[in-house]
């Protein structure tokens, strides 16, 4: 025969009684999933002949003791134990009517007062009533505690845990609460730090949670004092729990207390508090650091929408000092006033002052946030450019300290007053010129330096030539009765005679007056330094060749002469002739002159080239040729 199929609803279970000393004999049974829990303790406590069935509920063994709820009985498999314990209810019951007793209130120590997490987790029900009167229990217990009472933690916490259950109004607190949870602050010497940090919590709440205690917790609080705990304490959940409470009362409190804690905690003792002391930056600490920044920078909203007031000598004072600043060296004394009286006027206009006699009347206008032009002239730019983008300069230093991570305060000013507006142009032109040599290695520019090279040769050669008709005059180079005689040549404009002749140290002869001249077909080569021939008996003078040339000729006369030597005056002039002698030749021109003028004109060329395409991105590769249209008719026909 087969076994009968069974009910997929049904589980086998054990549950065993924790409630008695005398543990009766654990329930070993079935129990339907579709059967309601409250019916099942009821069969449970009629199987052990107990009565008050509501008294109990059911508890699970593992992973964790969590009561069973019907949202979670789905986790009841076969072979589950569970074990049966009161309720929520009845424990709160218990609970409260041990604190009514006196003579036991030692037991507070033991019992479970801060189990909101497993009881408000399953959404154990628990009466309004009971709550509310543990709260107050709590409070009587609270203050008749003394600071070093063991018990005083768990009834702190206790409290604070019943309290988020919304059941009592943070406003419904009374004064003497509110002094009583403030002097454990306040206190002078140790405290448990579990004592400190919900005392912080509870006050917290109250500023944040409650429309009319503020002003309670503000006369028994000061930030001196609050500060301090920061510095003394190195736990993480103290110093956030300082943080939290300041931020509230930061945020809760009017204009003027405002600005009493923004001047507090902008002093350099209290600052350096809250920069030295920050530890561990979790999550939870980076949040609060965060909106006490964001609560301290909102200070200065309304200095910046109000008006400049004209008797205001020290704001008078700051705009001059403004302008001495940015105008005026170390060195130079600014005592002449007169001198520099009708300098003023340009100087406040560069600054981007709109009123160059007065300046103070630009700050009056309303809101003086809204002027945007600022501080010191653009060093790069004429003095048409009233003022420059000196925000960038501002954003670009501000941007590159936050680089290297300042760990304090006085690091970050140390390392941005290295960066002064000279830095920041120094390395900007840096940077511009690397980026121009990155962007001169694309291949599309180097494709436009390959096209563009020879017209820029061209134009050095025409300047060579034009070099050369202009004349020089060289020493004479040969026989020891010439020492103080000079030899002037010019090329003929048409590029065909070289014109040449003696003459003394200061003349400079026109073509006419030269006698002697050598046609550039004659000229075989040009030859320069060791192998020129007047050169040959000055061997062993070191660097007599360094500027030496020489024209070789074509001749089939052993008596006529076969070169024209010449001696340059300096590195210039050696390279000019070498360069036009060769272009005559048609020959490259090899000097390092031509090298670098090409490298600049091509440079000043591309540049000026790519002007419209100021920043557009150079592509590595030129983009993909698109496919030619359908048709070619593009003519349109008016109707």
């Amino acid at each position: 025969m087969m076994a009968p199929i069974r009910d997929a609803n049904v589980v086998k279970l054990a549950v065993e009684m924790r409630t008695s000393e005398n543990k009766p004999i654990p329930y070993l049974g079935e129990f339907s999933l579709q059967q309601p829990l409250a019916a099942f303790v009821v069969e449970l406590c009629t199987h052990w002949k107990v009565e008050n069935p509501e008294y109990y509920a059911l508890q699970y063994t593992e992973p964790t003791c969590h009561y069973v709820t019907e949202k979670n009985r789905g986790r009841i498999k076969d072979g589950t134990v569970l074990h049966m314990v009161y309720s929520a209810s009845r424990t709160a019951d218990d609970i409260l009517q041990k604190l009514k007793k006196e003579k036991q209130i030692l037991t507070i120590y033991h019992l479970p007062l801060h189990r909101k997490t497993s009881i408000n987790k399953h959404q154990i029900p628990i009466k309004q009533t009971n709550i509310f009167q543990g709260i107050s229990l709590l409070i009587s217990c609270m203050e008749m505690q003394k600071n070093d009472s063991i018990l005083l933690p768990n009834i702190l916490i206790s409290f604070l845990e019943l309290m988020d259950h919304g059941i009592m109004p943070w406003d419904d607190l009374q004064p003497t609460f509110i002094e009583k949870v403030a002097s454990y602050i306040n206190v002078q010497g140790t405290l448990d730090p579990r004592t400190l940090s919900t005392s912080l919590a509870i006050l917290e709440n109250i500023v944040t949670n409650s429309q009319n205690k503020y002003a309670t917790v503000e006369k028994q609080i000061t930030m001196p004092k609050l500060l301090q705990h920061i510095s003394n304490n190195k736990k993480v959940e103290i110093q956030q729990s300082v943080l939290a409470l300041i931020n509230s009362l930061i945020q809760k409190s009017d204009a003027q207390k405002r600005r009493y804690y923004s001047t507090t905690l902008f002093s350099r003792q209290y600052r350096t508090i809250l920069t030295n002391n920050g530890g561990n930056v979790g999550a939870d600490m980076a949040h609060q650091l965060y909106v006490l920044q964001q609560l301290l920078l909102n200070q200065y909203e309304e200095r910046m929408s109000t008006s400049m007031d004209a008797s205001d000598q020290d704001a008078t004072d700051k705009i001059k000092e403004l302008r001495r600043i940015a105008f005026e060296t170390d060195g130079e004394c600014s005592k002449d006033v007169t001198t520099r009286r009708p300098e003023y006027k340009k100087e406040y206009k560069k600054l981007g002052f709109r009123n160059d006699i007065n300046p103070a009347q630009d700050f009056m206008d309303t809101p003086p946030g809204i002027y945007a032009k600022l501080v010191l002239e653009n060093c790069y730019r004429a003095d048409s450019h009233e003022c420059p983008k000196v925000l960038s300069v501002v954003k670009d230093q501000i941007w590159r300290t936050m680089i290297v991570q300042p760990s304090t305060l006085e690091n970050f000013r140390s390392k941005i007053n290295t960066l002064t507006y000279a830095e920041i142009a120094e390395i900007w032109q840096q940077e511009r010129i690397n980026n121009e040599e990155q962007e001169m290695q694309a291949p599309p520019i180097k494709e436009l330096r390959t096209q563009l090279e020879p017209e820029i040769l061209e134009l050095i050669q025409q300047h060579r030539l034009r070099f050369l008709v202009e004349g020089t005059r060289f020493k004479s180079v040969r026989g020891a009765r010439t020492k103080d005689k000079f030899r002037y040549c010019r090329l003929s404009p048409n590029h065909k005679f070289f014109h040449y002749d003696e003459c003394d140290e200061k003349s400079e002869p026109t073509i006419d007056e030269l006698g002697k001249k050598i046609s550039i077909v004659d000229i075989k080569s040009i030859v320069t330094g060791k192998e020129c021939p007047h050169m040959k008996d000055k061997a062993g003078k070191k660097n007599a060749y360094n500027l030496a040339f020489s024209l070789i000729l074509e001749s089939n006369n052993v008596n006529e002469t076969n070169s024209v030597d010449f001696v340059a005056p300096d590195d210039s002039v050696f390279s000019y002739w070498v360069d036009g002698v060769n272009a005559l030749l048609r020959q490259r021109m090899p000097s390092a002159a031509t090298s670098r003028d090409l490298e600049m004109l091509l440079n000043m060329e591309i540049k000026l080239r790519l002007l419209d395409a100021e920043g557009v991105t150079i592509p590595q590769q030129q983009p993909v040729v698109p496919p030619p249209p359908p048709n070619y008719n593009f003519c349109y026909q008016l109707p």
